[in-house]
């Protein structure tokens, strides 16, 4: 009879997803919650999105878009039609099919996973819980996150996981900035608590996305295979630096040697060197299965060895900064120094965990005088000090001592940079091939 009851609930979940009659909640209208919310609204699904920034909440409602992923007219088109919603009361949980979290999961000044959003946030799920619900787990965390902590909140209710709800895994992937690979042509992969869970979750996603739905065993699964995908790509760029440090020892050009390498059509992928890493995935990623791997008595050597070369690439920066200053006999002290470019990537607005704030700060403990530019960013605050980005003009980049590029911005005028700067620190090879005796690179 269980069988069949359990059956029952998830078939008329499915069927009710399929004619796009579930009625869906995303928890977290940021980088990954609203774009994932805008695709299943564009499904024809009737989207509720919650947040508990007032503001995102207000611009959400008013079709007004904050997300740079997101084309203008696509939010505001399905705001209009009544497709999405945004609140910021728990409430209205009530009312749903399906719960997507999508909060934040950063680690705190001692590098442990901070998984309090992900609590709180299934902790308000759990009080309304109800028979047929789904719920997603997108948050990147460490491998067990979804069986041992949200399992047991929403089961402390009475109700069965795979029987009466359903619980599953599907870690988000965005790509800020990517012009190809967006939510909804990037393949899923989902992990359920149950076989059925599986089912009913990954049946949401084709409903939704047009990437490949990719069905693992379990949400540990899932939850690992994010964790690896992030992990993969943070030891690349660390040993993309460390043959950045040893190549300038040596006085070879790494971004020529790069460039060779990716003569070879198999057993090579191309990472680069840069001033340090940043987002919300790579900086953080790694520090979660660091943290859970000392709970099997296992030291990730491979993983941490990484992650200090990483950490040690603003310093150096900075290092490399004084040593071109001091080779014209100048003191980092009392330099002049603009760095162009704050957010962690070229052509974004995100500043998530960016290397270059750890650049300004090292600067100005050597009493460097430093002004920022990006276009992307207009102001920000660091510590209590707020830093307004300034407009590159050939007179300001001639009172400067020194120039960083710390971010590629497409849009930066580099040959203005190159004609009216003394001297530039070329981070992320912007001056690609091109020889000039005032470009040094990392």
């Amino acid at each position: 009879m269980q069988d069949k009851i359990q059956n029952k609930i998830a078939e008329e979940l499915i069927e009710k997803i399929k004619q796009k009659k579930a009625k869906v909640g995303v928890i977290g209208l940021g980088y990954v919650g609203l774009p994932l919310a805008v695709e299943k609204a564009k499904a024809g699904f009737h989207v509720t999105g919650f947040d508990v920034q007032d503001k995102k909440v207000e611009m959400v409602n008013q079709g007004i878009n904050y997300i740079g992923d997101i084309l203008d007219n696509e939010l505001k088109n399905v705001v209009e039609k009544g497709l999405l919603k945004a609140t910021n009361n728990y409430d209205f949980i009530k009312e749903l099919d399906v719960v997507t979290i999508c909060v934040p999961t950063p680690i705190d000044r001692y590098k442990q996973p901070d998984l309090s959003y992900v609590e709180n946030t299934a902790k308000e799920i759990a009080k309304r819980l109800k028979k047929g619900m789904l719920i997603v787990l997108e948050s990147t965390t460490y491998p067990g996150t979804t069986e041992e902590l949200l399992k047991p909140l929403f089961e402390n209710t009475g109700l069965k996981c795979g029987q009466d709800f359903f619980l599953a895994y599907s870690p988000e992937r965005v790509d800020p900035g990517n012009k190809i690979y967006n939510t909804k042509n990037t393949p899923k992969v989902v992990g359920g608590v149950t076989k059925t869970c599986t089912k009913v979750a990954a049946e949401l996603y084709r409903n939704v996305l047009q990437g490949e739905v990719f069905e693992v065993s379990s949400p540990k699964i899932a939850e690992m295979e994010k964790i690896y995908e992030n992990v993969f790509r943070h030891v690349n760029i660390a040993l993309a630096n460390e043959m950045a440090l040893l190549c300038r020892k040596m006085n070879i050009d790494v971004w020529e040697v790069i460039e060779a390498a990716k003569t070879k059509p198999y057993g090579f992928m191309a990472f680069y060197p840069g001033p340090g890493i940043g987002g919300h995935c790579i900086p953080v990623d790694p520090y979660y299965l660091l943290w859970k791997a000392r709970e099997y008595d296992y030291h990730t050597r491979f993983i941490e060895l990484a992650g200090e070369i990483n950490e040690y690439m603003p310093k150096y920066t900075v290092e490399r900064a004084a040593e071109i200053l001091n080779s014209f006999g100048k003191p980092l002290k009392g330099s002049k120094i603009l760095t162009l470019g704050i957010t962690y990537k070229k052509d974004i607005d995100d500043m998530r965990e960016t290397p270059v704030l750890k650049i300004i700060e090292e600067l100005e403990n050597y009493k460097a005088d430093i002004e920022v530019s990006d276009p992307y960013i207009k102001e920000f605050k660091h510590k209590e000090k707020t830093y307004k980005s300034v407009e590159i003009t050939e007179e300001l980049l001639k009172q400067k001592d020194l120039v960083i590029i710390t971010t590629d911005h497409t849009n930066f005028d580099y040959e203005l940079i190159l004609k009216s700067s003394n001297l530039i620190l070329d981070t992320r090879n912007a001056y690609k091939g091109k020889e000039n005796p005032k470009i040094y690179k990392l």
